[in-house]
């Protein structure tokens, strides 16, 4: 499977990133190519897993509205599957990496208000195998590249 993007494929993807409900002929309007021609590229895009899905990104209100903090957890490495499946079930938890260095698990949480940020952390300090956590509360966002489109040469 070759997972290299072209110019067209970039240029699709850029497209989709703006809109994801664009038709599939204003897309072709846009790139200037066969309808059809779009419909297979998006097909294989899916199919090869550059595409994972379509959803819903929220404008800066409900972003604003929120209070969102990295935390970085150290855990016991025979209770990393349990402290998984644990942050799994906690509705606040957005998004978990596996991180090297001083954390085991880096953890990006959102919550409505600051106390329930600090009743989220105090539950988070309970979970068998999180050994410790050490939190970061986001400020302001500077950079978002999330709807930029990469690729390998």
């Amino acid at each position: 499977m070759d997972l290299r993007l072209d110019d067209l494929d970039r240029h699709l993807l850029a497209l989709l990133q703006a809109n994801a409900r664009e038709s599939a002929a204003n897309l072709a309007r846009k790139l200037k190519i066969a309808r059809t021609t779009v419909v297979a590229r998006i097909a294989r895009l899916e199919r090869e897993g550059i595409v994972a899905g379509y959803g819903v990104r929220l404008g800066q209100r409900p972003e604003q509205a929120a209070v969102r903090a990295f935390c970085g957890l150290s855990v016991n490495a025979k209770s990393a599957s349990a402290v998984i499946r644990a942050l799994e079930r906690l509705p606040e938890v957005e998004e978990v990496w596996a991180v090297s260095g001083q954390f085991d698990y880096m953890v990006l949480l959102r919550c409505d208000t600051p106390e329930q940020l600090d009743k989220l952390l105090d539950q988070l300090g309970q979970i068998d195998g999180i050994n410790q956590t050490q939190t970061s509360i986001v400020l302001s966002r500077k950079i978002d590249r999330r709807s930029a489109v990469t690729h390998s040469a």
